[in-house]
C-alpha cells in the first residue's frame, strides 16, 4: 500500500532517449507525490511510452536521473518489479488461458500477492473466472489487464493509455476502478490522449509534446492560468465586427464564424457587462449566450499551437 507521506515516489530529471535520428524524450522533469494520481496527457508520439517504459526497467534511459521508489529502475529492476505494478498497452495472454490461471501464474511472480479471489470480486471477474482469454471482451480484458497490475499490492501502479479502443461505458467503468485506486491513497501515473480522462482522474498534469514538458500542474491550475480567459459564445440579431467586440473591456480575442461570435475574456463579468452595454446602444438584440471556463484542451492548444485530435 501506497505511503501517505507528500514524498516523491517518482523522482525524474531531465530524462533523455533517442531512438537512431528520433529524440524520443529531450530532458522531461517532473515528481509524483505519494498517494496522487498523476497524468502524462499528450498526442500519440509524444513520449508518454517511452517515459513510462523508462520507470518500468524495460528502457534505458540515455541521459538524466530517474528514481522509482527509492531505486534506480535500470539496475534494481527485480527489487521494483516486487513495489509497482503496471498495465501496458497491450496486453497479450496465451488464447486458452484462464483468468483465474492468469491471475494466479502473475501471482506466483511475488513475494507477497494479493487474494486472487478478491481481486477477481474487485474488477467484476468472477462470473469470468474460467474463461478463456480470447473469449473475453475488450472491456474484460482491459479488467483483467488492470487486475494483473495490482497482483502484487503495489506502491505505484503505471496504467498506459488504459481506454484506449474502448467503448464510452467501459472507459467509465475504468475510471471508476482508477478513482479507487485514489481513496486507497494508492500512487498511480496514467498516461492518456484523452483530455477528459486527464481532466476527470487526475490530481496533477504533465503535457508532454515532442519529449518535452511544457506544462505541469493541477487542471485548475493549468485552466487559471491559461491566458485564453473564459469562452463567451454569442449570437446576435444584427450583425457586429468582430473588432469592435475585441474592444470590449477585458475581452482578449474574437472570432465571428457563421453569424456566432467567440470571445475570450479574462475576467468574464466586464466583458458580458460591455457587451450589454454595446447593444443598448446599438438597439441590438442578444439571441444567444453561452459561457464556459476553459478547459486542458485549450491549454493544449494554447502551448502547441494545435489540437490533439488533430494528432
Amino acid at each position: 500500500m501506497a505511503n501517505n507521506s507528500n514524498s516523491a515516489v517518482v523522482h525524474v530529471e531531465d530524462l533523455r532517449k533517442r531512438y537512431g535520428d528520433i529524440e524520443a524524450l529531450r530532458g522531461i522533469t517532473f515528481e509524483i507525490k505519494a498517494g496522487e494520481v498523476f497524468g502524462l496527457l499528450g498526442p500519440n508520439g509524444a513520449g508518454k511510452t517511452t517515459t513510462i517504459e523508462i520507470l518500468e526497467g524495460l528502457r534505458r534511459a540515455d541521459g538524466g536521473k530517474v528514481t522509482v521508489c527509492g531505486m534506480d529502475p535500470g539496475r534494481e529492476q527485480t527489487a521494483l518489479k516486487q513495489r509497482i505494478g503496471a498495465q501496458l498497452q497491450a496486453t497479450v495472454l496465451p488464447d486458452k488461458i484462464r483468468v483465474r490461471e492468469a491471475l494466479a501464474l502473475f501471482a506466483s511472480f511475488y513475494h507477497e500477492p494479493a487474494s486472487i479471489d478478491l481481486l477477481m470480486e474487485r474488477f467484476g471477474l468472477t462470473e469470468k473466472r474460467e474463461a478463456f482469454f480470447e473469449n473475453l471482451s475488450g472491456g474484460q480484458k482491459q479488467r483483467l489487464a488492470l487486475a494483473l497490475s495490482m497482483v502484487n499490492n503495489p506502491e505505484l501502479v503505471l496504467l498506459d493509455e488504459p481506454t484506449v479502443g474502448l467503448d464510452a461505458q467501459v472507459r467509465r467503468d475504468i475510471y471508476d476502478l482508477i478513482e479507487r485506486f485514489r481513496e486507497e491513497h494508492r500512487t498511480t501515473l496514467l498516461t492518456t490522449h484523452y483530455i477528459e480522462e486527464a481532466e476527470r482522474l487526475c490530481d496533477r498534469v504533465a503535457i508532454i509534446d515532442h519529449g518535452l514538458v511544457i506544462a505541469l500542474g493541477t487542471p485548475r491550475e493549468l485552466v487559471l492560468h491559461s491566458g485564453k480567459g473564459t469562452r463567451i459564445e454569442v449570437s446576435l440579431a444584427k450583425p457586429v465586427s468582430p473588432d469592435r467586440l475585441k474592444q470590449l473591456d477585458s475581452v482578449l480575442d474574437c472570432v465571428e464564424t457563421d453569424g456566432r461570435y467567440v470571445l475570450h475574456a479574462q475576467p468574464a463579468a466586464p466583458a458580458i457587462a460591455s457587451l450589454v452595454r454595446l447593444l443598448e446602444a446599438e438597439e441590438n438584440i442578444l439571441l444567444d449566450l453561452h459561457i464556459a471556463q476553459p478547459t486542458l484542451e485549450d491549454v493544449f492548444v494554447e502551448v502547441t499551437g494545435r489540437r490533439m485530435q488533430d494528432e
